[in-house]
């Protein structure tokens, strides 16, 4: 477990490379894993036959086979993100759970993804989110666990630095990592990245400021706070985003 006085280290490096990008910078894809920074996903009109009704039922709406394979076969929860456009960086979050073999939208939410949409190929800095397929596993924040399943780190070093734009202070309240380029379940400030640096990482579901990430994607704090309560490490859950053109690709 790394000291408060590392994770401050990291924290102040990562606001570091934030602002030489932007002044406004979410905390998603910095070399460190600290803080570098729509429509809704539904079927089509209900099929005349009630056989095919039930049918598309049992898979995540406007998704197409090569991200539908790459849900895990254990998996009874994901969040499915729809991007608005390749170069948007607006986006609906929906919460999907399966019972049985069908699947039942729970909730949704409006979100941001990365200010210059997404990306089948994240580099560092790019401020794109990427688009995929990727496991929750860990979560933290500045404020106490809100009574997650998930494993929870709270520490106060989680906090976005004061001389960032003020409507950023409260990103990191509660956060989710998104396993992507890190070692799952480790907390999410955990600094190791597998496929190296070029690659990015530090991208988690975060609290919303109002406008586009570098890589993260970001929700309202309620969203936050039902995810961080509902989601199950026993249902195996992921987050299945991108923008709605590679999502049915």
């Amino acid at each position: 477990m790394q000291s408060g006085g590392t994770r401050r280290a990291v924290v102040a490096m990562a606001a570091l490379g934030s602002l030489l990008t932007m002044t406004t910078l979410s905390a998603c894809g910095s070399t460190e894993t600290r803080h570098a920074g729509g429509r809704e996903g539904r079927p089509g009109p209900q099929a005349a036959h009630p056989r095919k009704a039930v049918a598309a039922r049992t898979r995540i709406p406007d998704v197409g086979d090569r991200l539908h394979h790459a849900i895990p076969a254990g998996t009874h929860q994901v969040l499915a993100v729809y991007g608005d456009g390749k170069d948007s960086p607006y986006s609906t979050a929906v919460l999907f759970t399966k019972h049985g073999s069908i699947w039942d939208r729970t909730r949704s939410w409006p979100a941001h993804n990365g200010k210059r949409g997404w990306t089948l190929d994240h580099r560092l800095g790019d401020e794109r989110s990427p688009v995929g397929v990727f496991t929750l596993t860990a979560a933290g924040g500045v404020l106490d666990d809100p009574g997650t399943a998930l494993p929870y780190s709270q520490d106060e070093s989680y906090e976005a630095p004061r001389d960032w734009d003020e409507s950023h202070w409260h990103d990191f309240d509660y956060v989710i990592a998104i396993d992507y380029n890190r070692v799952k379940g480790t907390p999410p400030d955990d600094a190791e990245q597998p496929e190296g640096e070029d690659k990015g990482g530090g991208i988690w579901l975060h609290l919303d400021h109002g406008s586009g990430t570098s890589a993260c994607v970001s929700l309202p704090k309620e969203a936050m706070e039902y995810l961080l309560r509902t989601l199950d490490p026993k249902r195996h859950p992921v987050v299945l985003m991108g923008d709605r053109a590679d999502l049915k690709g």
